[in-house]
Formats: C-alpha cells, sequence, structure tokens
C-alpha cells in the first residue's frame, strides 16, 4: 500500500494477539525511531525495550491500559542533549521524540503490527520502575503487537476534521 493508505489505515490497536514480534520487525521499528529527523540532528530521543513480563508488568503499573502487548517501548528524551531555540528557550527533544515514536508507529503499520501511543502515565512511577530513565524525560509508552482476531479501529477513527479547518493558505 502507498503511504497516504497506510497513514490513513494506521489505527490505534488496543487488543493485540499473543503472538510474539519477530526481533527482525522490532530491529526494523527501532531503526524507524533511529533514523527519525531531529532539531540539529542531536538525536536526544532514547527508547527502551520491554519484553519481559517483570518488565511489561513495572511499566503497567504507571497507567490504566492492558492490550496484551508481548512487547512495549518507553519513548524518553535528554533534554541534556536536545536542541534549544536560542530566541525562546524552547527545548525540543519532546517534538523530537515525538517524531520517533510517529515513524515507529507507521513502521509497525507498514509490517502488519499494531501500536497505540500512551500519553496518559504516571512519570514518577515509571521512573521509580526504570531507573535506567534517570536524567530523561518520558513522553511515550508504545506496545507493539499483531492485532488480536477481533481488533478492530475505535468508531472514530475516520472521523476527520475537514482540510479546510487545519489549513491556512497564506
Amino acid at each position: 500500500m502507498d503511504f497516504q493508505q497506510l497513514a490513513a489505515a494506521r489505527y490505534s490497536l488496543r487488543k493485540m494477539s499473543p503472538a510474539p514480534v519477530e526481533p527482525e520487525k522490532l530491529a526494523a521499528i527501532l531503526e524507524a525511531g533511529r533514523n527519525a529527523p531531529t532539531a540539529h540532528n542531536n538525536q536526544p530521543q532514547r527508547i527502551f525495550v520491554l519484553r519481559s513480563p517483570e518488565a511489561l508488568a513495572r511499566a503497567g503499573e504507571s497507567h490504566p491500559f492492558r492490550f496484551g502487548e508481548t512487547v512495549s517501548l518507553i519513548v524518553a528524551y535528554d533534554p541534556a542533549q536536545a536542541w534549544v531555540r536560542p530566541t525562546d528557550g524552547k527545548n525540543y527533544g519532546e517534538v523530537d521524540a515525538a517524531i520517533a515514536v510517529t515513524q515507529m508507529m507507521l513502521q509497525a503499520a507498514d509490517l502488519g503490527l499494531g501500536t497505540t501511543y500512551i500519553g496518559m502515565f504516571d512519570a514518577e512511577k515509571l521512573h521509580a520502575a526504570f531507573p535506567e530513565l534517570d536524567g530523561l524525560v518520558p513522553i511515550a509508552l508504545l506496545p507493539v503487537g499483531y492485532p488480536a482476531p477481533d481488533a478492530h479501529p475505535s468508531h472514530k477513527h475516520t472521523d476527520r476534521v475537514p482540510l479546510d479547518n487545519l489549513v491556512k493558505y497564506l
């Protein structure tokens, strides 16, 4: 499928099959995150791969969602490595990490996998569960997996604001 079709078809997968994600597919997803464009090419995004039931359970204590994933990613950024806009001090680490998440979600969809961007989590609990996050700012958890046989997009999936409401030609 072409990019427009892929972007339109990708949805937040909220019910995953117990089938494991193959290492080569996970590697391709991680590579997509590594190749994401970042401000000044500073590459402040940091990605933690959670595969063990213990790690998945620890991450699960920071948010209320359960999708049955066998692998999940914590995406964070290092504010000390991110580019800062000199005119107002805006740190671009969160923007850079979000771009990386987007590329990983689209790569997963291209490989027949699904994802859900979880931004509603308790950062303090996540930091307590994973000391490796010290000094980093987590922005998302990204469960990755195959769709369960009865998985489907949300009823809101195709609801889109008209392009004229989003775009202004100047």
